[in-house]
């Protein structure tokens, strides 16, 4: 995900300083604070009883799946099960979830107090010294705790910890925790989805302030300033604004060619911001001046492919599926075939959460059946290379009944906000 994002950033800013002739720049960031104000007041946070359910599931998972113990680095999954935000760096900080008791905490004695400011549950925290081994530190936790193995590892965990893992305890078996970690985060709470909402009302909002100050000669960067400081003023904490202009929207996270805003091009935003850390994505796309009649017949397709793939999205049914449905419908018109251009070369979405991209995805052969809880974008857009492209992105959840929009997705290319 980290790489995707600095992508989006990157060409987003693009190389854009040929819109520096425009009218005097203005503190987009005042201008908002001084007009919105926060959407945030009745945020609760997640509590330290919730993380304690949380890491309780993960030990019940762990009993199924026969693992001792789970291993977590920073990133989301730390933060899910332990409170913990922390970043990644050669120094290891790492959680071990075991499958009975209280969890460990190992990070560098200089960070431990820093580490503890977030940490939300009792934890067995343990420190090492620069000229130590800190998978040392980890085998002693679970030697300590007679977790003799095998130790699930979270995707995202770093080939050094595993292979320094190995080493420290030799003959250690090692498994996927995925049955543990997304058996847990794929399925969200009603104080999950309760904040994927306001991350979400937050941003249509911030749409909203934004459009109409949106002027011919501007530069993705001064759009994404505007957006930036809506959402900041709107009390979400900006994720990403990826802005793509003309031809550069015909792919999926952009160009790095100088671009501005033209009469009877395509604007795609593609825009996230997060709430105590849960995240929000939605994409609109509309044109500068009046679209044109090709532009109109694209997004409509591109609207009744978010339709169509809402529809599909039945509890119980192949996450895949989804995916499938859209492409025999994009393939009728003449696209593709499946994810050749000019057509929908990606996913139809991806899951949500505490993470922008989390497992599982809505993509062909995936397997895993939709659950009440899950949560996913709907974005089956359509490029075509050297022209331009449309997205429409808009997230929902399940639940016992089917699926439900975080946001609903606009009426037309005229109307890209209502």
């Amino acid at each position: 995900m980290t790489d995707m994002l600095n992508r989006r950033m990157f060409l987003g800013a693009g190389t854009l300083l040929a819109a520096g002739a425009l009218a005097p720049w203005r503190s987009f960031a005042q201008e908002a604070a001084a007009e919105l104000r926060p959407m945030t007041g009745h945020v609760v946070p997640i509590s330290r009883e919730e993380h304690l359910a949380r890491i309780a599931r993960a030990q019940a998972l762990m009993a199924e799946a026969g693992l001792a113990a789970v291993l977590i680095e920073p990133g989301a999954s730390l933060t899910y099960f332990t409170g913990v935000q922390w970043w990644r760096s050669e120094r290891l900080t790492a959680a071990i979830l075991p499958r009975e008791g209280g969890i460990g905490i190992v990070t560098p004695f200089f960070e431990e107090p820093s580490v503890h400011e977030s940490l939300k549950v009792p934890a067995d925290v343990r420190t090492w010294n620069e000229d130590e081994d800190p998978l040392r530190t980890v085998a002693g936790f679970l030697r300590d705790r007679r977790l003799a193995g095998p130790v699930g590892i979270e995707e995202t965990v770093r080939y050094f910890a595993v292979d320094g893992l190995q080493r420290a305890m030799p003959g250690i078996e090692v498994k996927s925790a995925n049955p543990v970690v997304r058996g847990c985060r794929m399925v969200k709470s009603d104080h999950e989805i309760a904040l994927m909402q306001i991350a979400s009302d937050i941003t249509l909002a911030a749409y909203r302030y934004t459009w109409p100050r949106i002027e011919r000669g501007m530069a993705p960067h001064q759009i994404g300033a505007i957006m930036d400081g809506a959402t900041r003023a709107l009390g979400g904490n900006p994720e990403f604004s990826l802005i793509l202009l003309g031809e550069a929207a015909a792919y999926p996270h952009g160009s790095g060619q100088p671009q501005a805003v033209r009469d009877g091009e395509v604007v795609l935003m593609d825009c996230g911001c997060t709430v105590q850390g849960y995240q929000s994505d939605i994409s609109r796309t509309f044109v500068h001046g009046s679209a044109s009649a090709e532009q109109r017949r694209v997004w409509d397709q591109v609207h009744q492919g978010q339709q169509i793939a809402f529809a599909a999205a039945r509890i119980g049914a192949p996450a895949g599926s989804v995916d499938d449905a859209v492409r025999r419908q994009y393939e009728s018109w003449g696209y593709g075939p499946f994810y050749r251009l000019p057509g929908l070369s990606h996913r139809t979405g991806h899951g949500i959460g505490l993470d922008g991209h989390e497992p599982v995805n809505l993509v062909h052969g995936e397997t895993t059946p939709l659950a009440a809880g899950m949560c996913f974008s709907n974005e089956p857009g359509l490029y075509i290379p050297g022209r331009f492209g449309i997205r429409l992105e808009d997230c929902f959840h399940m639940t016992a009944d089917g699926p439900r929009w975080f946001t609903t997705p606009p009426p037309s290319i005229d109307r890209p906000f209502d």
